[in-house]
């Protein structure tokens, strides 16, 4: 499974740049729907397009593989797992 970094790079970026930069400011800024963003926040695994991910290395200055890291499923806690 692909996880999506984009929460952590956004929360680096309002670091860097000294200020809050929300969801919203995020669509404005790239162009991204509301719904692609909402997606990337909140959906585990989700599959964007190659063309979100060109426009998300830009808006941060980073490498797809900055965005993108492959979780081994056989790695992540079952779900529904009791101890």
């Amino acid at each position: 499974m692909l996880r999506v970094m984009v929460r952590q790079l956004l929360d680096e970026k309002s670091f860097q740049e000294q200020r809050k930069i929300t969801q919203k400011d995020l669509c404005e800024e790239t162009g991204l729907s509301k719904n692609t963003v909402s997606r990337l926040f909140s959906m585990p695994g989700y599959n964007g397009s190659f063309d979100s991910i060109d426009v998300l290395c830009k808006y941060f200055s980073c490498q797809p593989g900055d965005i993108l890291r492959y979780i081994d499923q056989e790695d992540m806690p079952e779900k529904n797992s009791k101890k």
